[in-house]
């Protein structure tokens, strides 16, 4: 059996699966940043010796781990957390490999995604393929040959922190969850009654989860958040054609939970900014793994890792 870990700011996913990265079995815990990276440690160890020792144990052969934060895949060792506090230069790939006893592969889990969608998602098939996920922070991963592209370490595509200008917007301040959430509470004074304003009422936090029914609704707020959403992305995405001239760019993450409309909107926007050599530029696709876009990269990360070792 193979293991796969997601570890994210919010979210926290244990995997098990076979030789066919299918998932075999699941465990989804919240991540509690008070205890920092350590309490997320203790959660790992506490799965892995349920599913090691329990009635139902399974013996793993190999791991794969998507970090969400820059990583020295050659030592495994964390960079940072950029949402969680005590990662800094963590082993993780040796503590992880102690505790379960088998080869360990760590990764950025944007990278880890792109793998996943390349290899068994959206993106299977094509090549290259740039992956963007968009949700409490946003990222991206290149797989060009059937493999993750590093560059230097702590290689990974720090999609986020892309320059949309000179003042210092990132897609990140622009894009991310969090972002397009306090543009969503705007609407509460700009048009307390529109149908996303309604929708939202008092709740601080998770605005975004609305957009998708107040785009059905056809909401004019909703429909001028998604217009500056897609524009902003589809001019970051524009550097990324220029740069690695992918053919499919997957969108993943929370955010592409809106669905067929931000997908639709960005593909439209894109070749605007895309020089005429480059046209009709790549076709751009939700993610075809979902949620599970990091897990079954894992599982495959850890289905590349296995094959090195033996």
């Amino acid at each position: 059996m193979l293991l796969g870990v997601e570890i994210g700011g919010t979210k926290l996913q244990i995997v098990a699966g076979e030789s066919s990265a299918a998932i075999g079995r699941r465990w989804r815990g919240t991540v509690r940043p008070e205890l920092g990276g350590a309490g997320i440690c203790e959660q790992i160890r506490a799965v892995v010796a349920e599913w090691v020792g329990g009635t139902d144990a399974i013996r793993i052969d190999a791991a794969g781990v998507g970090f969400g934060g820059p990583i020295d895949t050659a030592t495994g060792r964390i960079c940072r957390s950029h949402q969680i506090e005590g990662w800094e230069n963590f082993p993780l790939r040796d503590w992880l490999a102690e505790l379960v006893a088998a080869p360990v592969a760590v990764d950025n889990d944007a990278n880890v995604a792109a793998l996943g969608e390349a290899v068994r998602g959206a993106g299977a098939g094509a090549d290259p393929v740039f992956y963007v996920t968009l949700g409490s922070g946003v990222g991206g991963g290149l797989v060009a040959g059937g493999k993750i592209y590093h560059g230097a370490p702590p290689g990974e595509a720090e999609f986020g922190h892309v320059r949309l200008n000179r003042d210092g917007a990132t897609v990140e301040s622009r894009c991310a969850g969090w972002a397009v959430d306090a543009r969503i509470r705007r609407t509460r004074s700009e048009q307390p009654d529109g149908f996303l304003a309604r929708a939202i009422g008092d709740v601080a936090g998770g605005e975004a989860r609305h957009l998708a029914a107040a785009l059905h609704q056809k909401d004019p707020a909703a429909v001028r958040i998604l217009h500056e959403l897609s524009d902003d992305l589809a001019f970051a995405l524009s550097h990324a054609v220029h740069l690695f001239h992918p053919r499919i760019i997957v969108l993943g993450g929370g955010l592409s939970l809106v669905g067929e409309p931000l997908r639709a909107a960005i593909s439209e926007a894109l070749p605007a900014y895309v020089m005429k050599a480059f046209l009709p530029g790549p076709a751009v696709r939700l993610a075809g793994l979902g949620e599970d876009s990091v897990p079954i990269g894992a599982l495959e990360l850890a289905i590349r890792h296995a094959a090195v070792a033996r």
